[in-house]
Order: structure tokens, then C-alpha cells, then sequence
């Protein structure tokens, strides 16, 4: 092999080392720093505005909007794990005198339910006659209730952590994204040439038709929540209808405030409005999401309301949380390359920027 095509062949090696290094390294934050970039670039204009009022302080308006952006998602949950915990000698004490007493009689409603009416009163007066059954039920559900919570809990102490991890880096995207900015236009310039502030431009609008399709996904679902609410007679109406919104934007949110709601019924002896809660959670509350975000991300953005359900559904299967943002854009871009394609520039166009 000649000494030339070595030395190329090393090189390249010793690039493909580094990159993959740098990926093992960052991999445990790339979750972050991508969110961090996400919120950054839709909320740019606000840190342009801000850093104005402080006098162009950059490092000031970079913390401040920083901490924000970590603190915003973390109080509605710490103030929600605080009222759980204020509760839990109620709750536990409510489990008790329900294992003790036993089942109440079922509600003559239930009876009524057409196709398995018949069937779940039948099953519910077998738990009331016999104990053992009661108790091995209980038995099965224990285990995949103690699950949901451990899960719970664990997804609510990482995206803690998480969110503060994404103001830290957050900070640095402010004060420095100007800079920022230069260094991905050149980046792009050499990689995709006359391409590149297409592809900017769409990353840009896709990004922030993502954040816009969350908070408007979020407003929406603490309207219908309130409407729940105040159909079954929950008290603090409002204030759960807040803390449904700020929760829609994490994992297993919605379902802590209608799930408590409806556990806060079944205490209370009014089954049918817990029966209620659950399904309006399931049906109305939760499901929601899964239309209304994929309808307002493609009115902001260049594509399809299939290919944007298909960008955020399959995007949250394949990476996570962070998917939400990735699929839409990645599919976005995919359809800018799969048009430059079919549709090519003129000869000696497509140099520009390169």
C-alpha cells in the first residue's frame, strides 16, 4: 500500500476514534443538551428581549432565563410531591379501614353497563362474599401497583435531574449562541452547500413548532381536565387544571392529578365519579396528546399531519423524551434531501455557500 493512501486511511481512523470517543463521552447528556438546544432556539427572542432590559448583561440574562428554564417543570412537581406526602397518612389510613371493611356494595349504575354490566357486578359481589378472593386480588394487583409507583418516583427523580442538567447547559447556549450560530452556518455551508440555510431554516421552524405543539397539547389538556374536574365534584378544580398542564410536558404526568382525583373519589365512597375519572383520564385527558400535539406541530411546520404523528410517535419509541423534538426534524430534513433530490438546482447553483 503506498505510504499516501496509509497515511489517508490513518487519518480518517483516527477521526472515526475520536468522533466515536466524544460520542461515549457526551452520551450520558445528549438527552440534555439536545432539549437545551431546543429550548434555547424557541425562546431565543425572550433572551434577546431580556438581555435588552439588563443593559446587553449577556451572562445575567443567560442565568436568569437558565433558571427558568429548569425551574418552570421542577416546582409544579415538587409542589405536587409535597401534597402527596402532606396526604399519605390519610391515604394509607383510607387502604386500611378498605382492607379491613372489605368492598362496599357496587353502585346500581354498574349493573346497567351494557356487554359486561352483568358480569363486573357479579365479579364485584364474589369479592364482597369471599374474603380470600378479595385478598388474592389485592395480591395481584399489589405487585404491579408497587411497579407503577418505583417507576413513577424514578421517572420523576431523572427528569429533576435532567432539567437541571438542561439549565447548566442552557446557560451556555444563551451567552454564547451567537457564536454558536457562526460556527453551524459554516458547519452547514461545507456539509450541504446551497442546502444549508434550507435546512437551518427547517430544523429552526420544526423546533419551534414542536415546543408550540407541547404547550398548546398542554393547554388543551388542562381544559378538559378542568371540565373533569368540575363534572365530578373534585374540589381545587383549577389548581389541579394548573398542575395538569405544567405535568403534560413530562412522562406519566396528567395520569398523577386525574389518577389522585379519582383515588380521592373512591375514598370518599362516590365509586361512580372514580369509575368516571379514570375513564375520562384515559380517554379524554391522556389521549388528547396523542392528536392534538402531531395537529399543531404540522400547522407550523412543512409537514404532513401524518409524517409529524408518525415524526413524534416514533421519535419518543426510538430515543426517548428527547424524540419528541428529534423525529419531526429528522423527518423534516429527510424530506428537504428526498425534494433537493428530485428536484435539483440549475447547474452551477448548487456550489453556493459551499
Amino acid at each position: 500500500m503506498p505510504a499516501e493512501l496509509f497515511e489517508r486511511y490513518a487519518r480518517i481512523a483516527a477521526i472515526a476514534i475520536l468522533a466515536v470517543s466524544c460520542l461515549l463521552v457526551l452520551k450520558p447528556f445528549v438527552a440534555a443538551i439536545v432539549l437545551a438546544a431546543v429550548m434555547c432556539s424557541a425562546t431565543w427572542p425572550l433572551y434577546l428581549a431580556l438581555r435588552r432590559l439588563l443593559g446587553e448583561r449577556a451572562g445575567l440574562a443567560a442565568l436568569v432565563m437558565s433558571l427558568l428554564m429548569a425551574m418552570v417543570p421542577i416546582v409544579p412537581v415538587a409542589l405536587l410531591a409535597a401534597s402527596i406526602t402532606a396526604n399519605v397518612a390519610e391515604i394509607v389510613e383510607a387502604v386500611k379501614r378498605m382492607l379491613a371493611g372489605g368492598l362496599p356494595q357496587p353502585p346500581d349504575w354498574l349493573r346497567g353497563l351494557p356487554v359486561f354490566g352483568d358480569m363486573a357486578d357479579a365479579y364485584w359481589h364474589s369479592l364482597i362474599d369471599s374474603r380470600q378472593e378479595f385478598d388474592a386480588l389485592l395480591q395481584r394487583l399489589s405487585g404491579p401497583a408497587k411497579a407503577m409507583l418505583l417507576a413513577t418516583g424514578a421517572v420523576l427523580g431523572e427528569g429533576i435531574l435532567q432539567m437541571l442538567l438542561v439549565g447548566f447547559v442552557g446557560f451556555f447556549f444563551y451567552r454564547d449562541g451567537e457564536a454558536l450560530m457562526v460556527a453551524l452556518r459554516a458547519t452547514m455551508a461545507r456539509m450541504a452547500g446551497s442546502m444549508s440555510e434550507s435546512i437551518i431554516s427547517t430544523i429552526d421552524n420544526t423546533i419551534t413548532s414542536v415546543l408550540y405543539g407541547i404547550v398548546g397539547t398542554a393547554l388543551a389538556q388542562a381544559g378538559v381536565a378542568l371540565a373533569g374536574f368540575l363534572i365530578a365534584g373534585v374540589p381545587n378544580a383549577f389548581v389541579l387544571a394548573a398542575a395538569t398542564f405544567f405535568l403534560s410536558m413530562v412522562p406519566v404526568g396528567p395520569p398523577l392529578i386525574w389518577g389522585g382525583a379519582a383515588a380521592w373519589l373512591a375514598q370518599r365512597g362516590e365509586v361512580g365519579w372514580a369509575v368516571f375519572m379514570v375513564l375520562y383520564g384515559l380517554l379524554v385527558i391522556s389521549s388528547i396528546d396523542n392528536f392534538v400535539k402531531p395537529y399543531l406541530i404540522s400547522r407550523g411546520s412543512s409537514l404532513s399531519f401524518a409524517l409529524v404523528f408518525l415524526g413524534v410517535l416514533g421519535g419518543v419509541l426510538a430515543f426517548g423524551l428527547i424524540g419528541l423534538f428529534l423525529g419531526p426534524v429528522l423527518l423534516a430534513v429527510a424530506v428537504i434531501l428526498l425534494d433537493y433530490w428530485m428536484h435539483p438546482p440549475p447547474p452551477g447553483e448548487g456550489a453556493k455557500g459551499g
